[in-house]
């Protein structure tokens, strides 16, 4: 009896206990998941927006909020009045055109074999189906477009009310259920930390990856300029295969508007630009810890993308950073 007794009262056992607890709770609220990952990420982002803002140029921090906000709104009314169109309309058309090239025959033998592995491999199944989901996901704006102006209410008045929050928040910790809040309160921190970081070193490695990739494309001359960018910065968010995945299209189009020549092109500056991702903005951006293996970043976006859909393949990886950083798992570089 004492030994039962004593593992029930083991710090370790009551952790594991409570986040088996918060992740029944967030599996119940699954349908709901992309309200709260959505509130998270404009939450954290605008956060830390705010936060250099208004220390470098000595501003209040309700006023530059909100200023904020309004900004991201008025953007957001522009893209969607002026720009949801003609992106919906050239999504159409690179799916129509990847449809062509992949089904009509071709004079280069090269061409033809590549044509052929990713004919057996399905891999044209998958971004088909990668296109056909970013169609409809632009076309049905309705439904995300009110998860989004939520989300954007939501994370306003906790950037509002911040202070208010933390001090309202931390009288839990003098509570009947204190045990139960200094438990979430460190699986908060971790998930902050780790979570948001791996998030926030992902959208920008992204934008910097589109802004970079559609300069390059514009210089070359490729068509479908706006979807193009969408495409890539979507894929962008994915870690490693995103890369990947976008060659496909991009070798396509540029197959079509210029030969292998083209091809050999578009490869050399994807080549050129991951190496600037892979080697300047991934050291910066990146703690030691987020260097993972690329079979084990291929494994968990596998397995994420199969219970989660799409948003694994853009959280799985955070995801998994934060498990390793609960579980304490450090490489030399992290205990050195």
């Amino acid at each position: 009896m004492e030994t039962i007794r004593s593992f029930i009262n083991n710090h370790s056992f009551k952790r594991l206990l409570i986040f088996s607890i918060l992740v029944f709770l967030l599996y119940m609220l699954r349908s709901m998941i992309n309200l709260i990952l959505i509130t998270f990420i404009f939450s954290f982002l605008l956060d830390r927006l705010v936060n250099i803002v208004s220390n470098k140029f000595n501003l209040h921090r309700k006023l530059t909020v909100l200023i904020s906000y309004l900004l991201i709104i008025g953007l957001l009314s522009i893209g969607v009045i002026k720009y949801l169109p003609i992106i919906i309309v050239e999504i159409s058309q690179l799916v129509t055109q990847l449809q062509l090239f992949l089904t009509q025959p071709h004079d280069h033998v090269l061409v033809n074999y590549v044509l052929g592995m990713i004919e057996t491999k399905q891999i044209s199944n998958y971004l088909e189906q990668g296109f056909t989901f970013l169609l409809k996901y632009f076309s049905g704006m309705s439904k995300v477009g009110i998860q989004i102006m939520m989300s954007l209410v939501l994370s306003l008045f906790f950037l509002l009310e911040k202070p208010k929050l933390i001090e309202f928040t931390s009288k839990f910790k003098h509570s009947k259920i204190a045990p139960f809040y200094n438990e979430i309160e460190f699986f908060a921190k971790k998930f902050v930390l780790t979570f948001g970081k791996v998030l926030e070193a992902q959208f920008i490695i992204a934008l910097v990856n589109c802004g970079l990739t559609t300069l390059a494309l514009w210089i070359m001359g490729f068509p479908q300029l706006m979807g193009l960018s969408i495409l890539i910065f979507f894929l962008g968010l994915i870690p490693v295969a995103g890369v990947i995945i976008s060659l496909i299209p991009l070798c396509a189009i540029a197959y079509t508007i210029g030969g292998i020549m083209q091809v050999i092109y578009i490869l050399i500056v994807i080549t050129i630009i991951h190496a600037v991702e892979a080697y300047i903005l991934n050291p910066k951006l990146m703690s030691s810890k987020t260097d993972l293996p690329v079979f084990y970043t291929f494994i968990v976006l596998i397995f994420s993308e199969h219970f989660f859909g799409v948003w694994g393949l853009i959280v799985g990886i955070p995801v998994f950073v934060f498990f390793l950083d609960v579980l304490d798992v450090r490489n030399k570089k992290q205990i050195n």
